[in-house]
């Protein structure tokens, strides 16, 4: 696929109504080429997950986008900002969150975010107070503000976290897998977080976690060995290229099974038995083959139960672009 690439003040002002931009990026470590052609646009204020199997080269990419290491291919921006030239531009206007953050225990959760404050604010005292409360407020915290930090949760740690990455109003959030050490609760937390975040800033995180992936965010893009394997919107990556049809009828579905094989468009049938019904899975080359189903299984004289099109987990995409390719 070839990317077109602008010039002059067409590229700016690309650059500049996207959170990041990438342009051919690429990283080598002597023989070892970490991250490949990495073409990739996140829109402002959206969530984007991030996501690769260990060594896919996610890490590798964040700290080019960061400008904590130089690109040996390609460029990247961060809201118009060259990530080689710019690097420390974006280091004040971007939010970043560790996986495991690290806090002075004996401070509170209040005293932490004044602390982090003052490395970016040089307003009025009420004003950075203001500032502070209405981030703890956002995170769930208000009422925890003057606990020290030694006494908090694995949730409210990260809730904490997000915050002082928050607590800048950065143009760009990015989070290293902010919910993977947390119970389900915790996990809730966070997600709710991020997603009324995407009204203040862009969220970009990388996890492993699939279903908090499609639950909260806007787009994904998957890296597999340095290279990018999908970069969508989240429904459009679930939609997929194989449209999946499940059928229930009484009894054991033979009949069924055998009409909707022998129809032109269906790719295969897969009969799964139950108590008292069989389950037919129906995969189609497109959505005009499906119209044909229900009047196909109508005529083999068994009753339909239940009709519908199966949307692919994100689980089952992931599965099939890293696995798939390597077997």
């Amino acid at each position: 696929m070839k990317t077109k690439v602008l010039q002059g003040s067409s590229a700016q002002a690309a650059d500049a109504d996207s959170a990041i931009r990438t342009v051919g990026l690429g990283k080598r470590y002597g023989d070892i080429e970490a991250l490949a052609d990495l073409h990739l646009d996140v829109p402002r204020r959206s969530v984007v997950g991030f996501l690769g199997p260990n060594g896919a080269g996610k890490t590798t990419a964040i700290k080019l986008l960061l400008g904590l290491v130089r690109p040996t291919a390609g460029s990247a921006s961060v809201s118009g900002l060259d990530s080689v030239r710019d690097s420390l531009a974006i280091r004040a206007r971007v939010g970043y969150l560790a996986q495991d953050p690290e806090f002075y225990p004996h401070l509170t959760a209040r005293q932490t975010l004044q602390f982090t404050a003052r490395f970016f604010y040089r307003g009025p005292g009420p004003a950075l107070t203001a500032r502070v409360d209405e981030t703890l407020d956002l995170v769930g915290l208000g009422d925890r503000a003057d606990r020290p930090v030694r006494g908090f949760s694995g949730g409210e740690r990260q809730r904490l976290g997000i915050a002082q990455a928050q607590i800048n109003h950065p143009d760009l959030l990015i989070l290293d897998e902010p919910a993977a050490a947390l119970d389900p609760g915790g996990r809730s937390d966070v997600l709710d977080i991020m997603s009324r975040l995407r009204t203040r800033t862009t969220v970009f995180y990388s996890t492993h976690i699939l279903d908090d992936v499609q639950r909260v965010s806007d787009r994904v893009a998957i890296l597999d060995r340095g290279r990018l394997v999908a970069n969508a919107a989240t429904a459009d990556l679930l939609d997929g290229d194989a449209r999946t049809y499940e059928i229930t009828v009484r009894g054991d579905g033979v009949a069924a099974a055998r009409a909707l094989g022998t129809r032109t468009g269906v790719r295969d049938v897969v009969r799964a038995d139950g108590d008292g019904a069989t389950k037919l899975t129906v995969r189609v080359r497109d959505h005009g083959t499906a119209d044909a189903l229900l009047p196909t299984v109508l005529t083999g004289g068994d009753v339909v139960t239940a009709f519908g099109r199966r949307r692919s987990s994100l689980e089952d995409v992931f599965l099939a672009l890293v696995e798939g390719d390597r077997r």
